[in-house]
């Protein structure tokens, strides 16, 4: 069926949406122009207040629209403690285990050098110089259980394996126990999660 411009611009912006496609992106326009014009505008409302208004932690880098997030600017979390994840809404399923107090470092993805995504676009650097800076005494690595989340668990591993840090005792631990491999955290059950937590074990990358 052929829209109008202005419906089919629509529909394809919808369809821009993970897991929607042609005929749910349709069902979903259909819906706001028939049913619910004002909520359609105040969906485009908020969608605009949110692009411009969100951007990223300066300390951990999730999404936040202050320049320090609720987490990193919350003084009764941990500052010693950082786990280290791979999106924000790893951070999501994390917290809402509630069984965790410390801080995050969120890579907004893994290391994937066929797509051009290495060290520097995670921030890994910048990461290290914040564990050396700052009083860290534990690194737990939540990268997904993939082969892209291991390899990264893993290269965070070797960058931290800096005298001063062995000296000062930091301990760097991954979570495993209860973490099915080619899993991803936002989809694992809360429980699940807090068992893979109270199970981490320490980091090593000899082979």
């Amino acid at each position: 069926m052929n829209y109008s411009p202005l419906i089919q611009q629509l529909i394809d912006a919808f369809r821009r949406l993970p897991g929607v496609g042609n005929k749910s992106a349709q069902r979903m326009v259909l819906h706001f122009l028939e049913r619910d014009r004002e909520g359609g505008r105040k969906l485009a409302a908020a969608l605009v207040a949110a692009m411009n208004g969100i951007g990223h932690c300066e300390q951990c880098r999730t999404l936040s629209e202050n320049a320090l997030c609720h987490i990193c600017a919350n003084t009764g979390r941990d500052q010693t403690t950082v786990c280290v994840v791979e999106t924000p809404a790893d951070v999501m399923a994390v917290e809402q285990t509630a069984s965790y107090r410390g801080v995050y470092h969120v890579l907004m993805g893994h290391l994937s050098p066929i797509d051009g995504i290495g060290p520097e676009t995670l921030g890994i650097g910048n990461f290290v110089n914040r564990v050396v800076q700052h009083d860290v005494k534990e690194v737990i690595l939540a990268t997904n259980p993939t082969v892209e989340g291991e390899a990264t668990a893993w290269y965070i591993a070797e960058q931290l394996k800096l005298p001063i840090l062995q000296e000062r005792g930091v301990k760097v631990s991954r979570i495993a126990h209860g973490v099915p491999i080619g899993g991803e955290l936002e989809y694992i059950d809360g429980s699940t999660l807090m068992h893979a937590f109270a199970g981490r074990h320490a980091m090593t990358t000899e082979k």
